[in-house]
């Protein structure tokens, strides 16, 4: 058998165990472990064992679960609530104001934790009922908390760009940097989209009472208060670390001491909290080292058969593609299996070709990472079996429908996928603040 039908019938096979319901990282792992004891015989098993040193003796490793760790203990004290009245009162006096504040909500709560199912557990359970008792249109605010929520895999600190970097071997700062320009103008594109329909469409966005817009400035100001918060300690464990002042892990935990410092501060923080905040933060942080430890060990295998120098011939020399035809294609081939895999999945599976290959035609791996990352976002609310469509299907009050939810996000995918393609046409803007910083 030849190393192509050897790396063909390893992925196949991989994606057959999947479909049986099987674990992620128990398919790419259990596929990696056989086919390197196949191939190499008793010595194919420290290929694996080697993948797990590898793992253990990243650094940044630590920064996942100190990240999981503050998002989960300012979503289960109640600091997330108070920050969306803050938004409540602040923008409810503008049309579509709270959808504008919904979008802000989910920025700072990407900000805070890295994953996406946070943002959308918090506002569909938090802002989507708050706007749709006041009379916002049930399609246009599903789109919204879709959207925003998504914003958790691209804004630093990305949980998402941590196992790229693992797997691309790339600084996850970079990384983190590279996102933060992309993922704030996609949430301003998504912002002007709001105030643009809103504006032709008044009925979809009502604004406050008079009764509600009339609170005394001096509760505006105590509301604002919650606000501070979760601004303060972005500022402590981003600023210190762009001042170099800390490193990447010591700024991970600066975030998860002042998360629960504030928790404290604000009575929260008792057994409960802390017990369930623990055993989330347990129970994700193991789910990705599973997840990094079998990519890393499918991908030796992979590289050892030489399976990526075959894909790199088939596409360059056999079809004659150019490297941005190559590239787009890659991109399609995301679209494709986000409709029925989540981003983690998708990248394990296929990094291990994909990036030795980005690399080879010259591209930026860092900037390759956005792209991924955004395309992941669009694929998670792509129909037929977008992750999203789902986690929202599952959260959403009863009134939302799943017609409903396909419908609502189809604005918000052309924006998306808008915001791609001028990333990959102008690659300084995922560059430039990774450059500019490291260059000082």
């Amino acid at each position: 058998m030849s190393y192509e039908m050897i790396g063909l019938t390893m992925f196949v096979g991989m994606l057959a165990m999947m479909l049986t319901g099987q674990r992620v990282f128990g398919a790419i792992g259990f596929v990696s472990a056989a086919a390197a004891l196949l191939l190499w015989g008793t010595g194919g098993v420290e290929m694996p064992f080697s993948a797990a040193f590898k793992l253990f003796n990243w650094y940044p490793l630590l920064t996942l679960p100190l990240f999981i760790y503050m998002g989960y203990i300012l979503a289960e004290s109640g600091i997330a609530d108070d920050l969306y009245k803050m938004f409540h009162v602040w923008f409810g006096g503008l049309r579509g104001g709270l959808a504008i504040g919904t979008i802000a909500l989910m920025v700072i709560i990407s900000a805070m934790n890295g994953l996406s199912v946070a943002g959308m557990a918090i506002g569909a359970t938090i802002a989507l009922p708050e706007m749709l008792r006041r009379g916002y249109d049930k399609r246009m605010i599903t789109g919204v908390v879709q959207a925003g929520s998504s914003l958790g895999i691209l804004v630093p600190p990305s949980v998402v760009l941590v196992l790229y970097g693992m797997i691309a071997r790339q600084p996850v700062s970079k990384l983190w940097m590279a996102g933060a320009i992309p993922g704030l103008m996609m949430a301003a594109m998504f912002i002007l989209y709001i105030v643009i329909r809103c504006k032709i469409n008044p009925s979809l966005a009502p604004t406050l009472s008079e009764e509600e817009l009339n609170i005394p400035m001096k509760e505006k100001l105590k509301l604002l208060k919650a606000g501070i918060i979760p601004f303060l300690i972005f500022f402590f464990m981003t600023g210190l670390f762009v001042m170099g002042i800390t490193s990447l892990v010591e700024s991970s935990a600066v975030g998860a001491t002042a998360a629960t410092i504030a928790a404290w501060a604000k009575g929260s923080l008792n057994k409960k909290v802390v017990e369930e905040t623990i055993r989330k933060t347990l129970g994700i942080s193991a789910m990705f080292m599973w997840i990094i430890l079998a990519a890393l060990s499918f991908g030796a295998v992979f590289d050892g058969i030489g399976a990526v120098k075959a894909i790199e011939a088939l596409f360059v020399n056999d079809w004659g593609l150019s490297p941005w035809e190559i590239l787009i294609m890659m991109q399609l081939s995301y679209l494709i299996m986000g409709t029925f895999l989540d981003d983690t999945a998708m990248l394990v599976i296929v990094a291990p070709l994909y990036v030795p290959l980005v690399k080879v035609l010259g591209f930026d791996l860092v900037w390759y990472g956005v792209l991924y990352t955004i395309t992941c976002q669009i694929a998670y609310m792509t129909p037929p079996f977008g992750y999203n469509l789902f986690l929202m299907r599952a959260m959403a009050p009863k009134e939302i429908t799943l017609i409903d939810i396909y419908k609502s996000i189809i604005p918000f995918v052309l924006i998306m996928t808008l915001a791609l393609i001028i990333i990959m046409v102008f690659p300084q803007i995922a560059l430039w603040l990774p450059e500019y910083i490291y260059s000082k």
